[in-house]
């Protein structure tokens, strides 16, 4: 049954908790730029025994939780994530739009 997150703490310690790290990346968009919102999952292992891994994955830039939280809020976005104890992935998540 999926859940809904919406609280920054609750969002921070779900990703947390399956290793995860906030990542952003700026597109184009008409005339300006649109900021698209990701979640990488597993970079504290590639960043073990002082061998850093990518700070970009695929266009998506590392970034701290508060700018990924700015860029959250002003797309009106919340994160559905599987609270599904049986197993599966438990890194699965999506982006919907905040009631």
């Amino acid at each position: 049954m999926p859940k809904t997150l919406v609280s920054r703490e609750d969002i921070r310690l779900w990703t947390s908790a399956r290793a995860g790290n906030p990542m952003l990346m700026e597109v184009p968009d008409g005339s300006g730029s649109r900021t698209l919102l990701q979640l990488t999952f597993g970079q504290d292992a590639l960043n073990s025994d002082g061998n850093e891994g990518p700070d970009h994955v695929g266009g998506f830039a590392l970034v701290g939780w508060d700018e990924w939280f700015e860029a959250l809020e002003a797309n009106q976005l919340a994160l559905r994530v599987s609270d599904d104890p049986s197993g599966g992935n438990e890194a699965e998540f999506e982006f919907v739009p905040r009631d």
